[in-house]
């Protein structure tokens, strides 16, 4: 299979990462074989820990330095424990980990275009962001009801976790320009063989389904779609990091044989790529 850098400068590929706790870290392990076989990714868009990983990679962060901070990261490094009525854990400190690790935290900065699903909470409606302060955005789009405490972006709108809406944002990247759409489903719903025994695995399961059940269209409307094999692990299970990327870095490379075939007929006519190249040699010109 040709790895040729070249083969697709022509198509613009849009990556939609899904939301799912800490089995999104099973994104580093798809960007990283995306990147060994020299596939660019033209735009982004990320709902929950899609947002976060994207944003890191979209930031500039090197896939060296995302897997050593997928390595150590813990639930107390993006939220703290509070006694707030909104949430169990502060997510302040999420901001405050972006802030000081990503290269840049401003969308316009970005190295790569990026689209962050959030939730209005008040009017039950999806909220994409595209600029502005990116730790506060992905914050927001992390915001997992109950769990960590809600982003107030205006006096009357609350924001919360993409995935409550749209777990898979596929649909956020043809504005974007995609001509090619890669989905990264790390949330697929696993029944349980036993009732729930608390609040919180009722909640977090319930959670779960409405993930699930909010991703069926996007899964059909993606060109490629990529399922880890992730059942077995916890939506909580950072300390499974290298698992969680192995397992994304396989599904990857199972389906690069169908990604490489997608994007070479999704390669444009002579015409289109005509026009690319004159209105590209008309702006070096004006330029």
């Amino acid at each position: 299979m040709s790895r040729d850098p070249r083969q697709h400068h022509d198509i613009k590929i849009g990556l939609a990462l899904g939301g799912g706790g800490a089995k999104g870290i099973a994104h580093i392990g798809v960007l990283k074989v995306l990147e060994e076989y020299h596939i660019p990714i033209h735009c982004i868009a990320g709902t929950s820990v899609g947002a976060l990983i994207g944003g890191a990679y979209a930031s500039g962060m090197s896939l060296t330095e995302m897997i050593r901070l997928a390595r150590k990261l813990r639930w107390s490094d993006l939220g703290k424990i509070t006694l707030s009525r909104l949430g169990l854990r502060d997510g302040s400190r999420m901001e405050s980990f972006i802030r000081q690790h990503f290269p840049v935290t401003t969308f316009e900065e970005l190295r790569i275009p990026l689209a962050v699903v959030a939730t209005d909470i008040c009017t039950g409606t999806k909220r994409t962001i595209k600029e502005g302060d990116l730790a506060r955005a992905i914050r927001a789009s992390c915001a997992i009801p109950g769990y960590f405490t809600p982003v107030m972006e205006k006096p009357n709108r609350m924001l919360v976790d993409g995935g409550v809406v749209e777990s898979l944002p596929v649909s956020e990247l043809a504005p974007m320009g995609a001509d090619c759409t890669i989905a990264v489903d790390v949330y697929p719903f696993s029944p349980l063989e036993h009732p729930p025994t608390n609040l919180y695995q009722i909640h977090m399961q319930a959670m779960s389904i409405m993930g699930y059940v909010s991703a069926n269209h996007s899964r059909k409307t993606a060109d490629l779609l990529i399922v880890p094999p992730l059942n077995h692990i916890a939506w909580d299970d950072l300390e499974r990091a290298d698992e969680i990327m192995a397992a994304g870095e396989e599904a990857m490379r199972r389906a690069m044989k169908k990604c490489l075939q997608l994007l070479k007929r999704k390669r444009p006519g002579l015409l289109t790529r005509w026009r690319s190249a004159w209105a590209k040699r008309a702006e070096s010109v004006t330029g």
